[in-house]
């Protein structure tokens, strides 16, 4: 794509009244410390009409003066611990063109080209970068960065409500809950599971020594980040499938059923080795699984993982059922529990030879595989002012393994994975995407 910058700025905050002060230091909390340290790339697409780009920008603005980490800098303050500076320095805004139609470049593909939508996600500054690229038919696309460390998904998608409320002068509502200090450890703490090998690992053992075999192997392998679309029709059929005669009186969730689906086929497409081990790594939110109930507006990070983990050979000659039952199991297990018990081991427990275990600068998840499940959150609302956005998806992150799921834009349920893999196994996988009947060597 030959895109062209047009104005690249910093923008500030717009509070009304007297302005807060510019000095606070906001420690991440727990969660903050173990989540994913980088930016994050969103990609939306809007029809004309389009609102001006000043409209845009100045509900960032007011927005910015609601969500103020957004706006501020990571940094550690006197005692060493590592935060945001509410100082409000400000977010990038860059605007862009293209001398095209929209059309003309759809459908929108996760590819090299694609990077030039959004801002950079390397050697920045700025927690949030938004570039609005305007196309000669009057159809626009907006790119977002934004630091994992201040918001996860969930916090994330408040935010992007709240934008579009601010752009058509509407209240800001809800509020976010704005307090990282409410996770405190027990006393005396009770750290009831182990959390070396989930959430942290040990930095005396190099992480990717496991991985050299494997890496020596692979690293010269093309990747591509493939888009498979699941009907709602066959969603159904697989959570059927999942739930038939489980023995447990209720079906299976969509998404329980559409990850296991999913294991079994980038498993199988991979060609392991029958008696390999082979694990997803899922997000679980901790908003309505703590008691007491943390409240949705809290803003932040408050995800842990489940690591449903299986031999090759059960996952595969096994029925759906199987696999559906482990990822469920899984994350039930992350509980209230749990994460009270992570809270203890993390404020009791880490020292400088454990680091987090969440590591998106890798180049393939290879036997395993992450997911990052945006299905429940409000993502395509929104809305500047003259509708909500017709294509939302990541940006390109070719890491083999690394699997997106987002609502299709269609709106009926139907679901949207975007799934790396290696070009050597893509053939495989397109073959048996949607096939039920799949076994081991």
């Amino acid at each position: 794509m030959n895109v062209k910058i047009e104005s690249s700025r910093i923008i500030k905050p717009l509070y009304e009244g007297t302005p807060p002060s510019t000095t606070t230091h906001i420690p991440f909390n727990v969660f903050d410390n173990i989540t994913f340290d980088t930016l994050m790339a969103l990609i939306y697409a809007y029809r004309p009409p389009t609102p001006p780009t000043s409209i845009i920008e100045m509900g960032l603005r007011k927005t910015l003066a609601v969500y103020r980490e957004w706006a501020g800098r990571i940094g550690e303050d006197e005692e060493g611990n590592r935060g945001v500076f509410l100082n409000d320095e400000g977010v990038r805004f860059i605007e862009a063109s293209m001398d095209a139609t929209l059309d003309e470049v759809l459908p929108l593909k996760p590819s090299p080209s694609m990077l030039s939508l959004h801002p950079s996600l390397k050697d920045v500054v700025e927690l949030i970068q938004v570039q609005v690229t305007r196309f000669t038919c009057g159809s626009m696309v907006v790119g977002f960065t934004g630091h994992h460390m201040i918001a996860d998904g969930h916090a994330a998608s408040n935010f992007f409500v709240s934008w579009g409320q601010a752009c058509r002068r509407v209240e800001i509502t809800p509020l976010p809950l704005n307090d990282r200090t409410i996770f405190r450890p027990r006393d005396p703490p009770l750290i009831e599971y182990n959390h070396v090998g989930a959430e942290f690992v040990s930095n005396l053992v190099n992480k990717e020594e496991s991985l050299v075999n494997v890496n020596n192997e692979n690293k010269e392998k093309t990747i591509i980040v493939h888009k498979v679309h699941f009907t709602l029709e066959f969603l159904g059929k697989l959570k059927a499938n999942a739930s038939f005669m489980n023995g447990k009186g209720w079906a299976y969730s969509t998404f329980e059923s559409l990850m296991a689906h999913l294991w079994r086929v980038i498993t199988k497409s991979r060609g392991l080795d029958a008696l390999q081990t082979t694990q997803i790594r899922i997000s679980v939110d901790g908003r309505r699984r703590i008691i007491p109930r943390v409240p949705d507006e809290f803003f932040g990070n408050l995800v842990l993982w489940a690591f449903p983990t299986s031999k090759v050979k059960d996952l595969l000659d096994e029925p759906l059922q199987y696999a559906t039952n482990i990822i469920h199991d899984a994350i039930t297990k992350v509980d209230d529990k749990y994460f009270k018990s992570f809270i203890d081991f993390a404020n009791h427990k880490v020292t400088q030879d454990l680091i987090p275990s969440a590591d998106i600068e890798k180049d393939s998840y290879y036997p395993n595989f992450e997911v990052e499940s945006w299905l429940r959150f409000p993502f395509y609302d929104l809305d500047f002012g003259t509708g909500c956005p017709f294509v939302f998806m990541p940006s390109y992150y070719p890491i083999e393994g690394l699997v997106f799921l987002v609502p299709s834009f269609i709106g009926d349920g139907s679901i949207d994975a975007f799934i790396a893999v290696y070009q050597d196994n893509l053939a495989n996988f397109k073959e048996i995407c949607y096939s039920l009947d799949l076994k081991a060597k």
